[in-house]
């Protein structure tokens, strides 16, 4: 079935001038971009996006990371995009990702990971929604 998935490029990567490659990989990995562009989150903003991990202990140091710089947000589409994106992006720990993914070639450690995915669908609804809108969305 053909998806859609949200997936941000994150400051560590964007710093590294990365954001080219993260996106081939998805590419390369059969997802086309239908979306992209550069923002930068305020902190209510990265606030309202990570809302759903509010209590857990790493909130606010998360929300200080992705307001530190620029972010890449895009929107990929494919068959299976969501667990295509996934296994793409590798383990959230850089350390057990594999070969070739895009956090084992750019992520630093488990918080500087390079990149953020959706992990299902009622996520990657909310995700692409908080960031576009219907007219900024392709088909390819």
């Amino acid at each position: 079935m053909t998806e859609r998935t949200l997936s941000i490029v994150k400051p560590d990567a964007v710093a590294k001038n990365a954001i080219g490659g993260v996106l081939s990989i998805f590419e390369n990995g059969g997802l086309k971009v239908v979306a992209t562009k550069m923002i930068r989150l305020t902190r209510p903003q990265a606030e309202g996006f990570y809302a759903v991990h509010k209590e857990r202990p790493f909130f606010g140091d998360l929300c200080t990371f992705m307001t530190e710089g620029p972010v890449v947000v895009s929107v990929l589409e494919g068959e299976g995009a969501i667990l295509k994106h996934r296994e793409l992006l590798g383990a959230t720990d850089p350390a057990k990702a594999t070969d070739g993914t895009v956090r084992k070639l750019y992520g630093t450690n488990i918080e500087r990971n390079a990149a953020h995915g959706s992990d299902g669908p009622d996520t990657a609804a909310f995700e692409i929604g908080y960031f576009f809108n219907a007219l900024e969305l392709q088909s390819r």
